[in-house]
C-alpha cells in the first residue's frame, strides 16, 4: 500500500449511507476497513452492502474490513486510532457528540446528516467547525448534475437575470419526497426500530431538510458565510406526521410489532411518525420555502421525487423529478416575459459550458426549453456518495478549504433547530 494513503475508520454504521461511501475503490484510501460497532443487526446490514460492493461482478471493490464489536465502540476507536479518517452515519441522538470528540482527537470526520437534531447540540458544533482536523457533513444533492447546471446558469445574468425577491412566490423553492420503503443497491432496505424513534433520528424538521437548506445557502451564497442571526430571518415553520400501519411498520424493520419505545406515539393500529417538515425564511434578504415529505412505499417502477426551482428576473430555473420525468431530475429553463433572443443567448450560454458540461443542450418546448442533459453526465444518487467521499478526502489532502465550509455548517443546523423549536411552540 502507498504509504500516503488514507485508513479509513466507520463508526457506528446505523445508516446505510455508511456503506454507499464505499460504493468505488478510491486511489487515496487504503483497502484496509476498520469498523466499530456494536454488535447487533445494524453492522450486519452494513456488512451486507459493502460485501456486495465487493463481489459484484463489474468494477468490483477489494475492501478489506477489519469489524471491532462490541460495546461503547467511540472509545475503542479513540484509543486504537487504526486511521486517520473516520465516516459517521447511524444514530443521531449521540452523532454530535461523537463527531466532536473525533474532532477533538484530530481525526477527520465525514458525517451523514443530520448532526444536530437538538439545540442543545450547537456548542458540540461550534467545537467540531474549529481547529486544524476536517469535519463535513454528506450533502450529495450539489453532485447532481442537473442541479450543477441550475447553478452555473444562476450565475449568467443574461439568462437568470438576479434572484425575484419581490410578489408571492419564494425565489427559491425546494421540495423533496422521500420513501420509507424503498430499494437500496437493488434490495429492500430495512430500517432499524430507532429509525422511527424521532428522540434518536430526529424529526422531520432536522433530516431530509438538512440537504434542501444546504442548497439553498450554496445557490445564494457563493464564497461569502452565512451568519444565523445576520442573514437569516425565520418566517413560518410546521411539522406533521405520516402514518405508518403495523404491518408497514413491519414490512420496513422485519420486527413483528412496535417496540417500547414507539408505543406512545402509535393511534390505533398506526405509528404516528412526525417526519414531514416545512419552513419560510428570508436568506439575505431572500425568500426561501423547503419542503421535505415522507411516503410509506415507493411506487411500482418509481421513486423519490425532487423539485427545486429558483426564480429569476430573467428566466425561471425548474428542475422536475418524478413520475412525468420517469424519475429523472430535468432541468427546464422558463423566460418570465417576451424575449425573442433568449432562446439564442440560451444556446449561446451553453455552447460556452460545453467543456463542463459536453454535449448538453436546450430544445424548445411549450413556454420553456428543456436543457437535454447527455447519459454520460448523469450519476445515481447512489454513486453521490463516493464522488462525496473523493470531495472531502481532496480538501483533507491540501485542496483549499472554502472558507464558507464551516460558518455554513453553523448557520444551517442553527436555522434548523430554531426552526424546530417554532414548529413545536405552534403545534
Amino acid at each position: 500500500m502507498a504509504a500516503d494513503r488514507h485508513t479509513l475508520v466507520v463508526l457506528d454504521p446505523g445508516h446505510f449511507h455508511a456503506a454507499l461511501s464505499l460504493r468505488k475503490a478510491h486511489p487515496r484510501l487504503n483497502d484496509d476497513i476498520h469498523v466499530f460497532a456494536e454488535d447487533g443487526p445494524d453492522v450486519d446490514a452494513f456488512l451486507a452492502i459493502v460485501q456486495s460492493f465487493n463481489q459484484r461482478a463489474q468494477a468490483p471493490t477489494g475492501w478489506k474490513l477489519h469489524v471491532h464489536r462490541g460495546p461503547d465502540p467511540l472509545a475503542r476507536l479513540r484509543a486504537q486510532r487504526p486511521g486517520d479518517v473516520v465516516i459517521l452515519a447511524g444514530r443521531n441522538d449521540r452523532k454530535m457528540d461523537w463527531i466532536a470528540a473525533l474532532h477533538a482527537d484530530g481525526f477527520h470526520v465525514l458525517g451523514d446528516k443530520p448532526w444536530v437534531i437538538d439545540a442543545s447540540q450547537l456548542p458540540q458544533l461550534h467545537a467540531a467547525t474549529a481547529g486544524a482536523a476536517l469535519a463535513m457533513d454528506i450533502m450529495t444533492e450539489r453532485h447532481e448534475v442537473a442541479t450543477r447546471l441550475q447553478k452555473t446558469l444562476m450565475a449568467r445574468p443574461e439568462i437568470f437575470g438576479s434572484l425575484r425577491t419581490g410578489g408571492d412566490e419564494p425565489a427559491i423553492d425546494l421540495r423533496s419526497v422521500h420513501h420509507l420503503y424503498k430499494l437500496v443497491n437493488g434490495k429492500p432496505l430495512v430500517r432499524p426500530a430507532w429509525y422511527f424513534d424521532t428522540a434518536v433520528q430526529g424529526e422531520g424538521m432536522t433530516d431530509v431538510n438538512t440537504h434542501l437548506a444546504d442548497l439553498a445557502q450554496w445557490m445564494t451564497g457563493g464564497d461569502e458565510p452565512f451568519d444565523f442571526d445576520r442573514d437569516v430571518a425565520l418566517s413560518d415553520a410546521r411539522q406533521w406526521p405520516t402514518a405508518v400501519p403495523r404491518e408497514m411498520f413491519s414490512r420496513i424493520t422485519g420486527l413483528p410489532d412496535f417496540p417500547a419505545a414507539l408505543r406512545a406515539n402509535v393511534v390505533g393500529d398506526a405509528l404516528q411518525y412526525l417526519c414531514n417538515a416545512q419552513l419560510f425564511y428570508r436568506l439575505r434578504g431572500v425568500p426561501v420555502r423547503i419542503e421535505s415529505l415522507w411516503h410509506l412505499a415507493i411506487p411500482e417502477g418509481g421513486g423519490d421525487t425532487h423539485y427545486a426551482a429558483v426564480r429569476g428576473t430573467r428566466a425561471d430555473l425548474v428542475i422536475e423529478q418524478g413520475p412525468a420525468t420517469r424519475f429523472v431530475a430535468q432541468l427546464s429553463v422558463r423566460p418570465v416575459g417576451p424575449d425573442p433572443q433568449f432562446a439564442q443567448r440560451l444556446a449561446a450560454a451553453l455552447d460556452e459550458l460545453q467543456s463542463e458540461f459536453p454535449g448538453v443542450r436546450a430544445d424548445a418546448g411549450a413556454g420553456r426549453l428543456h436543457i437535454a442533459i447527455p447519459a454520460a453526465l448523469r450519476t445515481t444518487h447512489e454513486e453521490h456518495f463516493a464522488e462525496v467521499l473523493d470531495e472531502f478526502l481532496g480538501l483533507v489532502d491540501g485542496k483549499p478549504i472554502p472558507r464558507a465550509l464551516r460558518p455554513n455548517l453553523v448557520a444551517k443546523y442553527t436555522l434548523l433547530v430554531r426552526a424546530r423549536e417554532r414548529a413545536q411552540r405552534t403545534a
